[in-house]
């Protein structure tokens, strides 16, 4: 059973921020973070991808961009990364959590989520869409009876 997930992008103001709060809102009672490999640390959610967000009724106020570190990661239960080579530099530099990190979009395709960053609205609406369907497939898989 997991009780904490990890939710992983590059600059942690656009795509994980988003899978965070998704998967907080459909799984009640899961610890669910968010950070990225290459993070803006310190910045607030971008703030297109925020506008998309709050199109959908979903809030990022408050997010504040993390770095990634080994002992971040060790902390989850499960490491949700948006592209596989998110994977490949979360094992790099802790291999011993191979078994914890998986892609967000495992259940809906499974060939990573593309980065919205600095890109049109429109592509920013497509990638929500995304993460919307991928989170209601976690939710399934982690034992959620609901999504918004």
């Amino acid at each position: 059973m997991f009780h904490s997930v990890l939710v992983v992008c590059v600059g942690n103001i656009c795509r994980s921020p988003v899978g965070e709060r998704l998967l907080a809102a459909r799984v009640p009672g899961l610890a669910v973070g968010s950070a990225g490999i290459g993070a803006l640390a310190g910045q607030a959610a971008d703030a297109t991808m925020a506008a998309v967000a709050a199109r959908h009724g979903l809030t990022l106020d408050g997010h504040v961009a993390r770095q990634f570190t080994p002992h971040m990661g060790g902390s989850s239960d499960l490491i949700l990364v948006m592209e596989p080579e998110h994977r490949r530099e979360i094992l790099r530099q802790a291999p011993q959590l191979a078994g914890r990190v998986m892609l967000f979009d495992r259940w809906t395709g499974g060939h990573g989520v593309s980065d919205p960053y600095r890109h049109p609205s429109e592509i920013h609406e497509q990638i929500f869409i995304e993460l919307c369907a991928a989170s209601d497939a976690w939710a399934k898989q982690l034992g959620s009876r609901g999504s918004r």
